[in-house]
């Protein structure tokens, strides 16, 4: 659905937006970009984990 209605995911929450271009030092727009990298990382060090756990049981 993403990819037949593009102009749909280009949306951002109208108060961030707003806040990280008030902004003049971009420390806020830093820490928002932060918080997206360790959300985003979190599940792929998981499932990583998981894979490597279940290799090395059946490796065994």
């Amino acid at each position: 659905m993403f990819f037949l209605f593009p102009q749909l995911t280009e949306a951002q929450c109208a108060m961030c937006r707003a806040v990280v271009e008030s902004e003049a030092d971009g420390k806020t727009a830093e820490g928002i970009n932060n918080g997206i990298v360790y959300l985003m990382a979190i599940p792929y060090i998981l499932i990583g984990g998981l894979f490597y756990f279940v290799y090395k049981k059946l490796r065994t």
